[in-house]
Parts: C-alpha cells; sequence; structure tokens
C-alpha cells in the first residue's frame, strides 16, 4: 500500500468527516473507496467509447428489422412519455421488413 499526502480546504474536509462517520468508515476508507468510484467511471466510459467505435449499423438496423410490430405488455408503454430531449419516439422497422421477418419459412399465398 501506498502513501499520499492530500490537501484538501477546510471546509471538504470537514463535509469528507461527517460523510465517513455517517458510513461508519475511516476518512483514508472513504477518500479511497471515492477515488475507486471515479476511477471506475472514467475506464468504463473509455471501454464503452471503445465498444462503440466497433459497432455495425448495418447489422444493428438488420437485427432491429427482425423484432415483430406488436404492442408492449401492459405496463411498458412509452407513447405519450417526454424525455429530456423532447417527446419520446417509438421506433419500428419499415413495413417491409416486417413483412419480410414475418414470412420466414412460409411461402407465400398466392390469390387466384
Amino acid at each position: 500500500m501506498s502513501s499520499l499526502s492530500l490537501r484538501l480546504p477546510d471546509s471538504l474536509h470537514a463535509k469528507i468527516r461527517e460523510l465517513a462517520a455517517r458510513d461508519d468508515v475511516s476518512i483514508n476508507q472513504f477518500i479511497a473507496i471515492a477515488v475507486a468510484e471515479k476511477a471506475s467511471a472514467i475506464l468504463t466510459l473509455a471501454y464503452l467509447e471503445q465498444r462503440a467505435k466497433r459497432a455495425d449499423c448495418a447489422a444493428f438496423d438488420r437485427i432491429l428489422a427482425r423484432v415483430p410490430n406488436v404492442p408492449p405488455l401492459p405496463g411498458d408503454e412509452v407513447d405519450g412519455e417526454t424525455t429530456a430531449k423532447g417527446p419520446n419516439k417509438r421506433v419500428h422497422p419499415s413495413a417491409g421488413a416486417r413483412r419480410k421477418a414475418g414470412r420466414k419459412g412460409k411461402p407465400r399465398a398466392r390469390r387466384g
């Protein structure tokens, strides 16, 4: 284990002392946990950014097109909800993609 000298403003030190006491841990343990949480958040963001660079949007669209167009289960509805960016827009595959996905393995009936 290594040692680190850290200068903190008195007000922050007092707040950390209060929070550590509330969690029933030492100030050192509280700060170590806080640093670990911050490092984890930064490393997770870097990992997700790397994964996003490998994304295949065409494959995503193909997979999404296979999702059947059925109403959501009760309680899973999102129409009418709003987000920070505005009204929620539901994503549905195109009608052609739905027809194509629904015909897999079934011959098309002929009218006649």
